[in-house]
């Protein structure tokens, strides 16, 4: 089926050609993808059959019912013979024609059989229903008993009406009759296909109702990324923006070829600004809170690793074709060297001139802010805490010095060695002469002075530079220098002050964004 879609705001509106594959239309909310949809239904015409499950077991109003795409295909005799047993709804409906057909073929089988004739009972749209809604939900059967529907549990008496079913058990019967009637080669509509359904069977249901209608397209809106992806070979059309008065969206279709994770492609349907991928677990992580309240005007997304913040920062980027939006990323500096750091710069993946997101929260100016907030005097307090902190890297100089050696010459390994070599012999020689050339000892003696200067300059910057050690802002008594009780207290007290409007707020957001090279006026590095 060619399908072509509504009006786009700066190009032709996009026509694709589904050769049977299910198209999904996704989108943040408010941007359009409703209106997007129906607009799509209506150029369509009767080729469009459109199911919801919201609406199907909860619009009960008869006119609506019989303008719906259930009530066209049952018709008027149906939709007044459910009125009047007082259901209205488009579940009822079904329900209705699929026990309207089932007399039909029965009464059928029964003529042509009294007419002498050797024929058997076709199988039957209610039959198809049963099989995979039981096989949804094993343990339960579906019963046809004097003209009504009735269910049950297997080993047991008890027999009740489809009002007694869950709203994810009506809507797995709903979805599936529905579109057994939908027409020929017609577009199938599905509003919301995860809607009252559990995760464990959303994806292996629709795969097994899209094979009941392979003549069908099966076009879905959906919020869900597990279920999108779950779509082999789906065009998926992203739309971004409406414009209501030009009557016109802005979309695109996603590439599929361009390898597009699942969190890079949660950050492209759903952000309305531009997209800041960053570590941490996105609910307890520090960076979570943090960094929200300082690139307020991002969009947030958290990944988890290091890597992933870098592998999706260059799949965005490499997306922005389409897309047009900017992202960039965040990273601890950990152990990089200038030269590595610069490099994540060049890719637009910002890293701090601190070792790691908890040194941030020890900056002097925000240890002082947190003072102030306190009611404590924040010379007083920055002093005591910058000399605690100088006072442990010293004592753990050595053993810092080797970590940052560690790492320097895990990274020079890793240039060294990528090079080519003819024969397993060039490769041990090669390997045999790295110890020479990057001499780790001479390494790590340069570390050791570097570090010591810091201690002997009391240089707190530096020391928070190359610093990795969580244990500094509880051992730095910074908590209780400010009147808190614990480094839980001084994290909340940090976020709450980012939060109230005011100067304490302006100063660390102020010196969070020094922190990553960036001027007052900057929010990211220039392109």
């Amino acid at each position: 089926m060619k399908i072509t879609f509504p009006k786009h705001r700066h190009d032709n509106p996009l026509t694709v050609e589904s050769a049977g594959a299910p198209i999904v239309i996704v989108g943040a909310n408010g941007a359009g993808k409703s209106r997007f949809t129906s607009q799509l239904i209506t150029s369509l015409g009767k080729s469009a059959f459109a199911l919801s499950a919201l609406h199907g077991l909860y619009v009960r109003d008869s006119d609506r019912l019989r303008q719906s795409s259930v009530g066209l295909i049952c018709g008027n005799e149906i939709v007044d013979a459910a009125v009047s047993a007082g259901h209205c709804n488009e579940l009822d409906l079904l329900l209705s024609q699929l026990m309207h057909d089932e007399m039909l073929n029965l009464l059928n089988y029964k003529l042509l059989k009294a007419e002498g004739k050797d024929v058997s009972l076709q199988r039957t749209r209610l039959d198809r229903v049963i099989e995979l809604w039981q096989d949804v939900f094993p343990g339960n059967r579906i019963l046809v008993e004097s003209g009504r529907f009735l269910f049950s549990r297997v080993n047991t008496d008890d027999r009740y009406s489809a009002f007694r079913l869950s709203d994810g058990e009506q809507a797995v019967i709903y979805y599936i009759a529905g579109v057994l009637y939908a027409p020929a080669n017609a577009a199938i509509f599905i509003n919301s296909p995860e809607m009252f359904l559990h995760p464990t069977i959303m994806q292996a249901l629709w795969s097994r109702i899209e094979l009941l209608r392979p003549d069908c397209t099966f076009i879905y809106t959906t919020h869900d990324l597990e279920f999108t992806s779950s779509r082999a070979h789906a065009t998926v059309v992203w739309v971004r923006d409406y414009d209501q008065t030009a009557a016109d969206w802005e979309y695109s279709v996603l590439d599929d070829s361009a390898n597009i994770t699942e969190d890079v492609y949660q950050a492209i349907i759903g952000a309305r600004k531009p997209v800041l991928f960053i570590e941490g677990d996105g609910v307890h992580s520090i960076d979570s809170k943090l960094y929200p309240l300082v690139f307020t005007e991002f969009t947030v997304k958290s990944l988890g690793s290091c890597n992933k913040v870098i592998e999706a920062t260059r799949s965005f980027n490499d997306l922005n074709g389409f897309h047009h939006m900017d992202s960039y990323g965040i990273v601890d500096r950990d152990r990089r060297d200038d030269h590595e750091v610069q490099y994540l710069r060049g890719k637009r993946v910002m890293v701090p001139e601190v070792a790691e997101i908890e040194n941030i929260l020890m900056l002097e100016d925000v240890v002082k802010a947190v003072a102030r907030g306190c009611g404590r005097d924040p010379r007083r307090v920055f002093d005591k805490v910058s000399r605690a902190v100088i006072s442990q890297f010293s004592l753990a100089l050595k053993q810092q010095a080797l970590l940052h050696t560690r790492h320097r010459v895990k990274r020079l390994v890793e240039y060294r060695i990528d090079g080519r070599f003819s024969d397993i012999a060039m490769l041990e020689s090669h390997i045999m002469k790295l110890h020479d050339e990057i001499a780790p000892r001479k390494i790590y003696e340069e570390y050791c002075r570097q570090f010591r200067r810091y201690v002997e300059q009391n240089d707190y910057a530096g020391v928070l530079k190359v610093y990795n050690q969580k244990s500094m802002l509880p051992a730095s008594n910074v908590a209780a220098l400010c009147g808190l009780h614990n480094k839980d207290e001084y994290i909340s007290a940090v976020i709450d002050l980012l939060r109230k409007p005011g100067e304490e707020s302006q100063i660390i957001r102020k010196a969070v964004k020094h922190c990553f090279g960036l001027d007052d006026e900057m929010t990211v590095y220039p392109s």
